[in-house]
């Protein structure tokens, strides 16, 4: 399989104490291992990092977590991580760009096109996909080959799209990596704000291709975070991560391969940490670690997004770990089709009507979300997969720094807006009132909500700033700030929808009834709107609104939007922490004339 034919250096099951035969080594990648030696001394990344790395002395963690989480010089407010609180005046900070070298070319020789990956197009992709060794349960039912099954395709699909966007658009779609190789951008290691700007526009064209979520930025915003955290942790503690998740990096850019991030873990009684549990496998840990280095994991990540879409996933921890909990601060990369997985398929509201073969009733036929629990139980990770191994000082920075990626990529939600915003003015259209003044408000109040979760994300890409390792961060504050929007807007822009559509969006009858002798008739002649506009196109603009704020994808929507990349007070606390309020204060008191 493109997940590397790695099957057996992952191994089967680990049984008690025997120890396995000597794992083997990754095969020969198409492209050279990429580490500090050998990379191509032209990397943009290569280039970036040496202007920002760090000086050869030991670091504490108070220096890293001041990278990760910068404030501007002066601030009196907190950096956006309890772990930052120190204002040490020998914390490091990113590097102004005005003090940086310009970035050279992409490591592609003048005159010569970028190299080309595996995977060039959706059908290469949807191959890949067929013939593995993965299964899933359904409804009670184990499936083996799931890409064509009737509920799992949407999304599929609404993956294939992606690389669909690569060959229209590959300005927006793709990107040519450190690698050389010209990939998907959900592969890309960010070089610059614009790339940045770039992932948030690729991310919200997508949302208007598809209705939906199309599951990639989970992959793309972990692989950003780990890029930079291996390189705090190698800085500290002289581990090799960073050369290791290079060199894979390196080989999913040359494959062109879906890297799904599972950071959520099923958590058990959420007032106790990981630790504490009953039961420690409601969290993903090491179970067992072997002299060279390779561990064994069990455990359970939830709410997965097109994992069964992956080739890899990239496991991180989920939250801020104690000292004496090593076994769970573990980041690594494991591909899809590795023993000891199993997969239950999450269930979605209507996610039945694909099963009656109407695409009218399903609303968008096309396109679906996917998530998934995944079961761990003894699955082998060699150790050059391994990129955080019991270091429980960095599992917060990790997934802060993860969450500021991944709060800005909830631009899509505004590409799904911009579909809602469409359904809402083709309803009115066609229930005859798209002229009336208060319709009119109600489709601008929908225009505003959507543009203000557009217009925050894109303030944090535009706010990206470099960082130790050479990638570059997005804006905090912005991006909480476009993730709390998104707890809020999606909720109204749907209710205000809704609204347009009228009673008829829930009490519509079913397809049967208008293909129906008898009541097929009735129906055409009882559900008419405007003149020129046909019962069908009604029905199916009606579906869709319904798909998208009470079906399928409305799991995407509204309530991923209100949970996904950390809940609402999470976002706040982030706020909180970066307003600056003692500065502001003292702007307000200097004004008013208070010494």
């Amino acid at each position: 399989s493109l997940a590397g034919g790695l099957r057996s250096r992952f191994g089967g099951g680990h049984s008690g104490s025997s120890e396995p035969s000597s794992l083997p080594r990754p095969d020969a990648a198409p492209v050279s291992r990429a580490s500090p030696d050998n990379m191509p001394p032209n990397s943009r990344i290569s280039q970036l990092a040496e202007h920002v790395r760090a000086p050869a002395r030991e670091l504490d963690i108070e220096d890293l977590a001041k990278r990760a989480w910068p404030e501007s010089p002066g601030s009196n407010g907190s950096s956006g991580c309890s772990t930052c609180e120190a204002s040490g005046a020998n914390a490091a900070r990113p590097v102004p760009a005005a003090t940086l070298a310009p970035l050279v070319p992409s490591p592609v020789a003048a005159g010569q096109a970028p190299k080309l990956p595996e995977i060039r197009t959706a059908d290469d992709y949807l191959k890949t996909l067929r013939g593995r060794n993965v299964g899933v349960y359904i409804r009670g039912e184990f499936v083996k080959d799931f890409v064509d099954h009737p509920i799992v395709w949407p999304s599929v699909n609404c993956m294939a799209e992606t690389y669909r966007l690569e060959a229209d658009n590959p300005d927006l779609g793709s990107a040519v990596g450190f690698s050389g190789y010209r990939m998907s951008r959900f592969l890309h290691i960010c070089e610059s704000a614009e790339d940045l700007v770039k992932q948030s526009l690729m991310q919200r064209e997508l949302g208007r291709r598809t209705g939906s979520c199309f599951q990639r930025c989970v992959g793309q915003d972990a692989s950003n975070a780990v890029w930079g955290t291996t390189y705090d942790i190698d800085q500290k503690h002289g581990t090799k991560y960073h050369e290791r998740f290079r060199a894979f990096m390196a080989m999913c850019q040359s494959k062109n391969l879906v890297l799904g991030g599972a950071m959520t873990d099923a958590k058990g009684d959420r007032n106790l940490g990981p630790g504490q549990q009953e039961d420690p496998d409601v969290f993903v840990r090491v179970h067992a670690r072997k002299p060279d280095g390779t561990v064994v994991l069990r455990g359970v990540k939830a709410h997965q997004t097109g994992v069964l879409n992956s080739h890899w996933m990239i496991i991180m921890p989920g939250q801020r770990l104690e000292d004496n909990e090593k076994d769970f601060a573990i980041a690594c990369a494991v591909p899809v089709d590795a023993p000891g997985l199993t997969y239950i398929y999450g269930r979605q509201s209507c996610d039945s009507r694909a099963l009656e073969g109407s695409d009218i009733e399903q609303g968008n036929a096309k396109y679906g979300g996917q998530e998934a629990i995944v079961a761990f139980h003894d699955v082998v990770v060699p150790p050059e997969y391994i990129f955080m191994n019991g270091e429980t000082e960095f599992s917060q920075s990790l997934v802060e720094r993860f969450t500021a990626y991944h709060r800005r990529s909830y631009i899509c939600k505004a590409g799904l807006g911009d579909v809602m915003l469409g359904a809402a003015a083709t309803v009115a259209d066609y229930n005859g009132v798209a002229k009336a003044s208060h319709i009119k408000d109600k489709i601008i109040e929908i225009a505003y909500l959507n543009e203000n979760i557009a217009g925050t994300a894109l303030a944090a890409s535009y706010g990206g700033k470099a960082m130790p390792a050479g990638n570059f961060l997005p804006d905090v504050l912005m991006a909480n700030i476009c993730k709390h929007n998104v707890t809020k807007h999606p909720y109204e822009i749907g209710r205000l929808t809704q609204d347009l559509a009228g009673g008829i969006l829930v009490t519509l009858p079913a397809d049967q009834d208008f293909r129906h002798e008898v009541a097929g008739p009735l129906l055409d002649k009882y559900l008419k709107g405007k003149k020129g506009v046909s019962v069908e196109h009604r029905r199916r603009i009606l579906r869709l609104i319904e798909n998208m704020t009470m079906g399928r994808n409305a799991v995407g929507y509204l309530t991923e939007s209100l949970h996904g990349a950390g809940s609402p007070q999470a976002q706040r606390v982030l706020i909180q922490r970066l307003m600056k309020l003692e500065e502001k204060k003292k702007l307000a008191k200097h004004l008013a004339g208070i010494e």
